[in-house]
């Protein structure tokens, strides 16, 4: 098998799923986050920048590693093997 070229790809390979089903399970999480009761959670999904109504997967994972690295937690980002 081709070696996985985004996360995306690797976490879809790790799980045996496709990677349209696991951008389905990643937007599923984000519009819930988007539409949680509790409007503390809810705003902090909605910090998120997005070109549209919801974040996009790769608009959250862009988001996630800036938030990592400005809190000084990139190594959080090494756990993983080269990809």
């Amino acid at each position: 098998m081709e070696k996985p070229k985004t996360l995306f790809e690797h976490w879809a390979h790790e799980r045996g799923i496709t990677v349209e089903e696991m951008r389905a399970i990643i937007s599923a999480r984000i519009k819930r986050g988007m539409n949680d009761p509790d409007p503390v959670k809810r705003a902090s999904w909605e910090e998120i920048p997005h070109a549209g109504d919801i974040p996009t997967p790769e608009e959250w994972l862009r988001y996630a590693v800036e938030q990592l690295e400005e809190e000084g937690r990139g190594d959080l980002l090494r756990w993983y093997p080269n990809l």
